[in-house]
């Protein structure tokens, strides 16, 4: 499985790409609504307001094309707009392999087997690169969030992220380098996926307490420390506001930290990708 690093190269020809690329626009597509923001490289900060339009009914890559060259031109219209050279990263709720993407989850099962970062660069008329939703929050919270060292750089050894929300999202950094489209929600876990048990919506659904909640919890994340070891564990998804409610309730022997992004890591994961992504980087 290949890895992704997070790093930029340091030559002089992406000195000047830099400069001239620094602000990415960066797109997160949900099953309900597609966010999206110019971000600044140097922090990870939006430098526009981070604003949402709903997904289409149904998410067909079509109607979604349509939608992202709606937002595109809404941004490229402002004061903050990013250089038009500049790739747009995208996220989708989906494997994506080589920007192929290999699943669909709460989108339209056309998208399977589409080569997604071909299809919308051509449909958008600018270099778009794609990954999954939960490998660009992870990106952006080890860049700049939960994740960062204390010398700015992503945290050395194995950093493991969740998000926990409608299901489980996950993504694997080993000393910064992610390793790309982990489904660690779809592990069995007594019999059934862990992601129907252990995510927010399960807590909701079943009207756990936060202390039963953490007791479910406890059992899928002492299963994912026995099998991968990390060194971090970062909790993210909009249950992570909530983190003093069940995060004191586990016991493990990794330290495990809320993210910090919260709602907008998809987007700026999304323009990170773009910004490291770009071929004329290197």
């Amino acid at each position: 499985m290949p890895l992704l690093s997070t790093d930029e190269t340091t030559t002089s020809s992406s000195t000047t790409w830099s400069t001239l690329h620094r602000h990415h626009i960066g797109v997160d597509i949900g099953g309900t609504a597609i966010k999206y923001a110019v971000i600044d490289m140097a922090d990870g900060r939006p430098t526009t307001p981070v604003q949402q339009l709903p997904t289409p009914l149904g998410a067909s890559p079509e109607d979604v094309a349509e939608v992202l060259g709606v937002l595109l031109e809404r941004l490229q219209s402002r004061p903050h707009a990013p250089d038009p050279a500049a790739s747009v990263g995208v996220t989708l709720p989906a494997i994506v392999r080589r920007g192929v993407a290999r699943s669909a989850a709460n989108i339209d099962s056309a998208w399977i087997g589409l080569d997604a970062e071909q299809f919308l660069t051509d449909r958008l008329g600018r270099t778009v690169h794609v990954l999954n939703d939960a490998d660009a929050a992870g990106l952006a919270e080890v860049r700049y969030g939960a994740g960062r060292g204390t010398d700015g750089r992503p945290t050395p050894g194995t950093v493991l992220i969740l998000t926990l929300g409608t299901g489980i999202g996950s993504a694997l950094f080993v000393n910064g380098q992610l390793v790309p489209n982990l489904e660690l929600g779809h592990l069995e876990l007594d019999g059934t996926k862990a992601e129907t048990r252990a995510s927010a919506v399960a807590r909701e659904r079943e009207v756990l307490d936060w202390p039963e909640y953490a007791r479910r919890l406890q059992r899928y994340l002492s299963h994912l420390e026995f099998l991968f070891s990390p060194d971090l564990l970062i909790v993210g998804g909009g249950i992570s506001a909530r983190h003093e409610d069940f995060l004191p309730h586990l016991h493990l022997e990794t330290p495990i930290v809320p993210a910090q992004l919260r709602n907008a890591a998809g987007i700026i994961g999304a323009a990170r990708h773009a910004y490291i992504a770009a071929p004329s980087r290197h």
